[in-house]
């Protein structure tokens, strides 16, 4: 009997000793959290690389909008192409981009003049009062107010976030005249 209990004690020495599985152990266990920072560090730079080109769309929205004297149907759907083109690689159905004109009257009240949109309905109606940023709120001028929205929907961290709206906005003074005017021809 005591030559089986010591050949037990022996065994399990022997194997308290051996240390050739726990390479294989430690990997088991943090693999997963490997994968997981691994799967959250590429959906945080999809999400900041969406969003940065949410921004490129914005300004370049308004920038074209705001080189102009005058826009009609085939340049506004132009303009609008060349700033969805912006937004390539990603997804340009999640897209949301609206380009409105804001006059300023003589009594520092900020109204819509026009607006054209796409991917959505239009945000704003003719002659909808709106705020500006105190230091865009001129009398008697006018702006091109440029707003552009996404939809984010994660590819793995759906379940957490949800979907995210990524959006900007930019105000733009007309480059060529005081005002941008918008003909149907």
């Amino acid at each position: 009997m005591k030559s089986v209990h010591f050949l037990l004690s022996q065994q399990f020495v022997r194997l308290r000793n051996d240390e050739r599985g726990i390479s294989a152990v430690e990997f088991a266990m943090l693999l997963p959290l490997m994968v997981t920072l691994y799967l959250g560090t590429v959906e945080v730079s999809q999400a900041v690389g969406i969003d940065r080109k949410v921004t490129l769309t914005t300004r370049a929205l308004a920038d074209l909008a705001a080189q102009v004297k005058t826009i009609n149907n085939v340049e506004m759907s132009n303009l609008l192409d060349a700033s969805t083109a912006v937004i390539a690689p990603y997804d340009t159905n999640k897209l949301k981009m609206t380009v409105s004109r804001v006059d300023v009257d003589g009594n520092g009240t900020a109204r819509i003049v026009w607006t054209d949109t796409r991917g959505g309905s239009a945000a704003h109606a003719p002659n909808d009062v709106v705020s500006l940023p105190t230091a865009l709120n001129v009398k008697n001028s006018s702006l091109i107010w440029s707003e552009v929205n996404y939809t984010y929907k994660p590819t793995i961290g759906y379940v957490v976030t949800g979907p995210m709206n990524l959006t900007d906005q930019i105000y733009m003074r007309p480059r060529l005249s005081d005002t941008v005017a918008r003909t149907a021809t």
